[in-house]
């Protein structure tokens, strides 16, 4: 743990200083293990030393992204595999059924993941240990949320066509 904790620190330390160097150029950093499998790390070549070497060549600018600039307008919406050329009241039935159906997934996880105080019941047993028991009106109103679910699904299919 100690060694990678050096590695991760070294390997910061290089990338700072390339990205601070500015420098296109190739970063060296040599891996050093002794005859015990210590593994350490160095930025310039042993001497005399009776363990392996290894030679990392470094590219700091391997892991860069080029991201876009966002502009002062938001972008137009793109235009849906069911939407047609008609118009754009085709689009807006898809975009609301789509945003009905994304409330309906979000109800139901918020359910399954927060059920309220009444809706599971603890049972336990003379050790102490309670598990929960969902009650049945919790089940009904999941069943409730999945039909509303399956209902929304629906609708985004239809108005897709």
């Amino acid at each position: 743990m100690k060694n990678k904790n050096r590695f991760v620190s070294l390997l910061a330390a290089v990338a700072a200083t390339a990205w601070w160097s500015g420098d296109a150029a190739a970063q060296t950093l040599y891996k050093l293990i002794d005859k015990n499998g210590k593994v350490t790390y160095s930025e310039s070549p042993p001497k005399q030393f009776d363990g392996k070497v290894i030679r990392m060549d470094i590219d700091p600018k391997a892991n860069t992204a080029t991201l876009p600039k966002p502009s002062a307008e938001s972008p137009a919406p793109k235009a849906t595999a069911g939407s047609t050329a008609s118009g754009g009241g085709g689009r807006d039935k898809v975009q609301a059924a789509s945003e009905k159906l994304d409330a309906a997934k979000k109800a139901l996880q918020n359910a399954q993941e927060n059920p309220r105080e009444d809706e599971v019941q603890r049972v336990g047993n003379k050790g102490g240990f309670t598990r929960p028991v969902p009650t049945e009106a919790y089940q009904q109103r999941l069943a409730a949320l999945e039909d509303a679910v399956r209902k929304a699904e629906e609708e985004l299919r239809d108005a897709q066509r």
